[in-house]
């Protein structure tokens, strides 16, 4: 079986003012300027809007990683300590592992920013040949966080069978072993 010569992205809100029309999204264009100033390869992104909550949320990640093949999930909102802020919980339900270093050093590296990064549940998991990392929803906090792991993901993808990404070294330079 050949590689995918063009990565699906996948950006999910996760929002219950945004998804009623409330409030502007904000948080998914900025993952989205970010990832087409970073990947130098061909990606197809499509963006998606849901309300806060475990279920509504875990059906989303089942569907981008089991029926549209997205080889990365980035989902912004709801890893707060907040009652409703679910998303951690949501992704544990459909995960096969966990890959706690991403949420590790995300908050290490909002820390240096930000007394309250402490408060962030941030992850980043498996599900078939999905990877779902889970952000913040400021899009400050989003750069910052992405810009703290991304040199791992493209090697990530190429060990799960997913679609392989190149990124600019100007911005982000990958990480892949040498053979």
């Amino acid at each position: 079986m050949t590689q995918r010569t063009t990565a699906r992205i996948a950006i999910v809100t996760v929002s219950d003012r945004a998804s009623s029309g409330e409030y502007t999204d904000k948080s998914g264009p900025a993952i989205e300027d970010w990832v087409r100033r970073t990947i130098t390869s061909p990606i197809e992104v499509a963006r998606h809007i849901v309300p806060d909550g475990r279920e509504i949320v875990a059906e989303m990640l089942r569907r981008l990683a089991d029926d549209d093949g997205a080889d990365l999930v980035l989902v912004t909102g709801g890893t707060g300590p907040a009652p409703r802020d679910l998303t951690p919980e949501a992704v544990a339900d459909v995960m096969e592992k966990e890959l706690e270093g991403f949420g590790e050093e995300m908050r290490r590296a909002s820390l240096r920013e930000v007394p309250t990064a402490i408060l962030s549940r941030q992850t980043a998991a498996i599900r078939h040949k999905s990877l779902i990392i889970t952000l913040p929803g400021k899009p400050a906090a989003i750069d910052t966080c992405l810009s703290a792991v991304f040199a791992a993901v493209p090697y990530c993808l190429d060990l799960m069978g997913a679609a392989r990404i190149e990124t600019d070294p100007d911005i982000i330079a990958a990480f892949r072993p040498k053979a």
